[in-house]
C-alpha cells in the first residue's frame, strides 16, 4: 500500500517536469524561427564592397552611360555597377514584373526586346 502513494507523488512531479520540458522546447523553437528571419550583415565577414568615395553605395546612374547601346550581359552589369557606385545592380527586360520601391543603392539596366541597353537609372 505504501508503493501507489509514492506513486501519486512521483506523476504529480513527473507532469510538472513534462510541462517545463514542453515549455522550454517551445521557447527554443520560437527564439529559432525568428533567429532565421532576422536580416544578416555582411555575411563574407569582410569589408563592405568598394564604391567611389564619399558617396556611401548610393547609386550615381551617370557613371554607368557608358552602358547605352551595349548588348546587356553580366559583365557589362558589374562593371557598370562599380562606375555607378552601386551595392546592387540589375537588367530589366521589357516586360519584366519588377517591384517598386525605390532603392538608392541600386543600378537598373534597362534592355530593349533585343537585349541593347536603352537607359539607365537608379532605383
Amino acid at each position: 500500500m505504501s508503493g501507489t502513494v509514492g506513486s501519486d507523488s512521483s506523476r504529480t512531479d513527473l507532469g510538472g517536469f513534462m510541462f517545463r520540458t514542453r515549455a522550454y522546447l517551445a521557447t527554443l523553437a520560437v527564439a529559432a524561427v525568428l533567429a532565421g528571419c532576422s536580416t544578416g550583415g555582411n555575411s563574407a565577414g569582410g569589408a563592405a564592397p568598394a564604391t567611389p568615395a564619399g558617396n556611401d553605395g548610393r547609386c550615381e546612374a551617370s557613371g554607368a552611360d557608358f552602358a547605352i547601346g551595349k548588348p546587356a550581359s553580366a559583365e557589362l552589369l558589374e562593371q557598370a555597377r562599380k562606375a555607378s557606385g552601386s551595392q546592387m545592380a540589375r537588367i530589366l527586360k521589357p516586360h519584366d514584373v519588377v517591384t517598386l520601391e525605390y532603392r538608392s543603392e541600386r543600378l537598373n539596366l534597362n534592355v530593349d526586346e533585343q537585349g541593347k541597353v536603352v537607359r539607365v537609372n537608379c532605383g
